[in-house]
C-alpha cells in the first residue's frame, strides 16, 4: 500500500499510540488526520500496549476512518485481525536478539495466517533514542556517524527488507539531520521512513528534500489542538521538498 502511493508523492503517516488516549479519542484523531490529508494510520507504541488496547483502538479507528491501518508492533503480542497490514520489524542495532529477530519469529506463523499485508522493515534508532532506545536496548547511532548508519541501512536492503526506518525517538526535539538522511539515501534504493522530531512543515520539507520518502508524525498530532491543520501543513511541506528533490 505504501509503495503504490510513493509512485505519486511522499507519504505521510499518522502514528496513534493506544496507550496515550482511549479508543474513542484515537478515532477522533484519526478522522482529523484524514481530513488533513494523511495517507496511512500507524497504530502502536513502545510500552503499555497490550492486545486488548490495540484491538479496541484498531476497531474504533477502522469504524471512523477509511484510511489503511498498519500495526506498529512492540512485540509478538502486537497482532490483531482488525488491521490491514503490519510492519514486520527488525530493530537492527539492538543489543537484544529478541528485538532483532526473536519477537518477529514468534509472530511469524500467526501472521502468515492472518491475511494482513506483511511489510518487512529494517528499524534503526539514532541518538538520543528516547524511550524506544532504552526499552529496545539499542546501541544508538550517533547523529554524525554516517558510516555506521549507511552500513545498517545497506544491510537492511540486502536482507530484502522493503523499507528502512530511521528513528530519532518519540518526542525528540530535533529530527535526524538532513546530511544523515542524504548519506543513507546514497547507498540504498528501498524507500526510507523517517520518524521523530518532525514538528512542522519546514522540517518535513527538509527531510523529504534530503531523501526521506515516508514521514511519520505522532507527537505532532498528540500536542496540536488543530490536528487537521497541522497534518495539512506538514504534507504541504513534504510535497514541496519532494518537488525540489525531483526537479532541482
Amino acid at each position: 500500500m505504501i509503495s503504490r502511493r510513493l509512485s505519486e508523492s511522499p507519504v505521510h503517516v499518522t502514528l496513534l499510540d493506544p496507550d496515550k488516549q482511549p479508543p474513542d479519542r484515537a478515532a477522533e484523531m484519526a478522522v482529523q488526520a484524514e481530513d488533513g490529508g494523511t495517507h496511512i494510520l500507524l497504530i502502536g507504541g513502545t510500552t503499555g500496549v497490550d492486545a486488548k488496547k490495540l484491538g479496541a483502538t484498531l476497531c474504533a479507528v477502522k469504524e471512523a476512518s477509511d484510511l489503511p491501518v498498519v500495526i506498529f508492533p512492540a512485540s509478538s503480542g502486537s497482532i490483531s485481525c482488525h488491521a490491514d497490514a503490519i510492519f514486520f520489524m527488525s530493530l537492527l542495532n539492538s543489543r537484544d536478539v529478541r528485538y532483532v529477530v526473536r519477537e518477529a519469529a514468534r509472530a511469524s506463523l500467526e501472521l502468515s495466517r492472518s491475511g494482513m499485508e506483511i511489510i518487512p522493515v529494517g528499524y534503526l534508532v539514532f541518538e538520543p533514542g528516547m524511550l524506544v532506545g532504552r526499552i529496545g536496548e539499542v546501541d544508538l547511532i550517533d547523529r554524525d556517524d554516517i558510516r555506521t548508519a549507511q552500513e545498517y541501512a545497506k544491510a537492511a536492503e540486502l536482507f530484502g527488507m522493503r523499507f528502512c526506518y530511521l528513528e530519532g525517538g518519540s518526542g525528540v526535539r530535533e529530527p535526524i539531520p538532513s546530511k544523515m538522511i542524504s548519506a543513507v539515501r546514497e547507498v540504498i534504493d528501498i524507500p526510507m521512513v523517517l520518524g521523530g522530531g518532525i514538528s512542522d512543515a519546514s522540517r518535513a520539507r527538509e527531510a523529504v528534500r534530503a531523501g526521506a520518502d515516508v514521514i511519520v508524525t505522532g507527537t505532532l498530532v498528540e500536542k496540536e489542538p488543530d490536528i487537521t491543520k497541522a497534518v495539512k501543513g506538514t504534507i504541504e511541506g513534504m510535497v514541496k521538498g519532494w518537488k525540489e528533490r525531483r526537479y532541482h
